[in-house]
């Protein structure tokens, strides 16, 4: 396990690292500042972030790294104002821990950060896959209509028309779809 701890306090982070002996292979880095390169180089499998209190350019940092090039990230603050919390989380951070850095919690939280962060990749993973799909069966039943009404097919004889061009040339129907939606707005002068 690679972990990036984030901290300026040398002690605190070697809290860290001593909460995570045992855990093999390991392999601990500390920084005292985030460092949106030294994440990208060093490529820890979890960030964990260390400080009195969570400020507003490191949030802001850790949005835009996770936007970017996502990955679990773990908060340990010694104390909190109210909405930190919640920007700290819509900001990326898998578990945001208030006044609670010991030893023998450190690998228990990791490794729920670490699950919860791959648990909610999914689900995003999931919606758009969904989103993707509706996205598509939508210019399906675009270009199933204007079949119909252009060539006044049914409805199942339109789709049967899709279906065997998307498998005539190899491509997804809602690619297929797509295409002679353009072409029909072509031809009508629509995409001039």
């Amino acid at each position: 396990m690679r972990v990036l701890v984030i901290d300026p306090d040398p002690a605190r982070a070697a809290l860290v690292a001593e909460g995570l002996a045992g855990v093999e292979p390991l392999e601990v880095r500390r920084a005292s500042v985030f460092d949106e390169l030294e994440v990208a180089r060093f490529g820890p499998d979890v960030v964990v972030v260390a400080a009195d209190s969570p400020d507003r350019d490191t949030l802001e940092s850790l949005r835009e790294t996770s936007l970017a090039n996502p990955r679990p990230v773990v908060m340990f603050v010694d104390r909190s104002e109210p909405g930190l919390a919640e920007e700290a989380v819509r900001a990326g951070v898998a578990a945001y821990i208030v006044d609670g850095l010991a030893v023998g919690r450190v690998r228990a939280i990791l490794e729920v950060a670490m699950t919860r962060f791959q648990l909610m990749s999914q689900l995003r993973q999931d919606l758009e896959r969904a989103k993707a799909d509706l996205a598509s069966r939508k210019t399906v039943e675009r270009a199933k209509a204007l079949l119909m009404k252009e060539r006044g097919l049914e409805e199942d004889a339109a789709y049967r028309l899709l279906r065997k061009l998307s498998m005539d040339t190899g491509r997804p129907l809602g690619a297929v779809a797509a295409d002679l939606l353009a072409f029909a707005g072509v031809l009508k002068g629509d995409g001039a």
